[in-house]
């Protein structure tokens, strides 16, 4: 693209365009970017939404502190919104409340609790298994209307999504962010007020090495202007281990807040493997033995972070709702300062304006030796003009390895229930799962009231 490319007449084409969060959050650094500048174009099953947000970009292009300039327009029709596409980005929700309902809460009814159930656990499958075929469409669409584009995908499941936009268009140029990693680095950054009384560093201080798979991520080197700290870090856990840890000045914990936790898991998950958990506990907790913190709400509590109940999320939805509403009807005004997500700063680099380092998804080109071929790994990346480059990894320590490498074929399963139409092969997915202990014969009776409750999004697969 560098040299090549009007950088005032970019396209991004946003593929789930009436979302009420992320696109909130492009529209809000676009808004603050001085350096390119274009269209961009929502697409959505919800057409009403997209023209909502229509409404809502092109109106700060009007606000005298919006330095960035976007056109925003609402397409009926996918080629539309792709044809000429600089940037896609895929930003879906795979079903409605009643499905996630069923992927979440069914499960608690045979003892399995999940702090998410959009990647791993029972709910993590059944999702993947009805978000596969719509992601098959996106590439295929992808493939036949903008095949040279840069794709971002932020929808969950992460791994599985990314994974089948390569199964089917291997040549796209794809890669899934995740803002879990940024949310540890900030935790490393409250370490060194509480241990050093070093203030005012930020997450983009820091120099760390990102290894594993979505949510369930870890840093084996982390370093503040080059001192290492992992030895600060076992103390730190050591100090917080028993109580957990709580920034006074956010306000914020996990009693108050769905998202926010006391870090407990990646304390012990620390004492086990000997490396920097860089997820949220609610994600890290759902790669491990279901017995281990989810055992049930009680066990989760002592461990100190939530379960996200769907009926928060309808109350969420509710919520933006009404944002939208406001903003539509100009009470209130997007807040335009930046929003902390990368995906503005990884098109611009993709674009030929400076190179930086930032942990993505993407296809195991053997960046990751130790794991499979194909696989999709989050690690560090090297941005540069029309070009993503994976760091090469150091050793994984071999428990850690073990638990990716059980997740990893779990998705191979997956993937191949939705290339055969047999839902079999998710089913042994589904039984290696590590929430899933239950004996066989059980394990199966809710497997099969999960796909019948889903069945309708399940049209290219098999049900008896």
């Amino acid at each position: 693209m560098k040299g090549s490319k009007d950088l005032k007449n970019i396209k991004i084409a946003y593929i789930g365009g009436g979302s009420r969060g992320w696109a909130w959050q492009l529209m809000r650094d676009l808004a603050t970017e001085k350096e390119i500048a274009g269209q961009v174009a929502l697409y959505d099953i919800d057409f009403e939404a997209a023209k909502h947000n229509e409404a809502i970009g092109n109106e700060l292009k009007k606000r005298e502190d919006v330095v960035g300039k976007w056109d925003y327009k609402a397409y009926e029709t996918i080629d539309g919104a792709l044809t000429g596409a600089d940037f896609v980005v895929i930003s879906i929700m795979p079903g409605t409340f009643e499905e996630m309902a069923s992927d979440v809460h069914l499960p608690e009814e045979y003892g399995i609790y999940q702090s998410v159930g959009d990647t791993a656990g029972p709910g993590g499958i059944v999702r993947a298994l009805r978000t596969i075929p719509m992601m098959f469409e996106i590439a295929e669409a992808i493939q036949a209307y903008s095949p040279n584009a840069w794709v971002i995908n932020y929808t969950n499941p992460m791994s599985l999504c990314v994974k089948a936009l390569y199964t089917k268009f291997p040549e796209i140029k794809a890669f899934g962010c995740c803002h879990e990693v940024f949310g540890t680095a900030s935790f490393l950054c409250e370490m060194l007020k509480d241990m050093e009384g070093i203030d005012g560093v930020k997450r983009q201080d820091l120099t760390y090495n990102v290894i594993g798979i979505n949510h369930f991520t870890f840093f084996d080197k982390a370093s503040y202007n080059g001192v290492d700290l992992f030895p600060m870090y076992d103390k730190f856990v050591d100090k917080y281990y028993d109580t957990g840890f709580f920034d006074e000045a956010s306000k914020t914990n996990w009693m108050n807040n769905t998202f926010s936790c006391a870090h407990r898991v990646k304390f012990d998950l620390f004492k086990r493997y000997g490396s920097i958990a860089a997820a949220g506990d609610r994600h890290l907790a759902e790669f491990c033995y279901g017995k281990e913190y989810l055992k049930d709400p009680e066990t989760v509590k002592a461990w100190k972070f939530g379960l996200t109940t769907v009926d928060w999320r309808k109350k969420d939805l509710k919520e933006r709702l009404e944002k939208s509403r406001k903003y539509l009807s100009g009470e209130e005004q997007i807040d335009v300062t930046p929003s902390g997500e990368e995906g503005v700063l990884q098109m611009k680099a993709l674009l030929g304006l400076g190179n930086f380092v930032t942990n993505v998804n993407i296809i195991n080109r053997g960046q990751v030796p130790q794991l499979p071929l194909g696989s999709i790994v989050e690690t560090n990346a090297y941005f540069s003009a029309d070009e993503v480059r994976p760091v090469l990894c150091s050793d994984i320590p071999s428990e850690l390895l073990a638990l990716f490498s059980r997740h990893i074929y779990n998705h191979e399963s997956i993937m191949k229930s939705a290339l055969t139409g047999d839902l079999n092969h998710a089913f042994r997915a589904f039984l290696n799962d590590p929430l899933v202990t239950l004996d066989v014969k059980t394990a199966k009776e809710l497997f099969d009231r999960m796909i019948h409750n889903t069945k309708k999004y399940l049209t290219m697969y098999q049900i008896g």
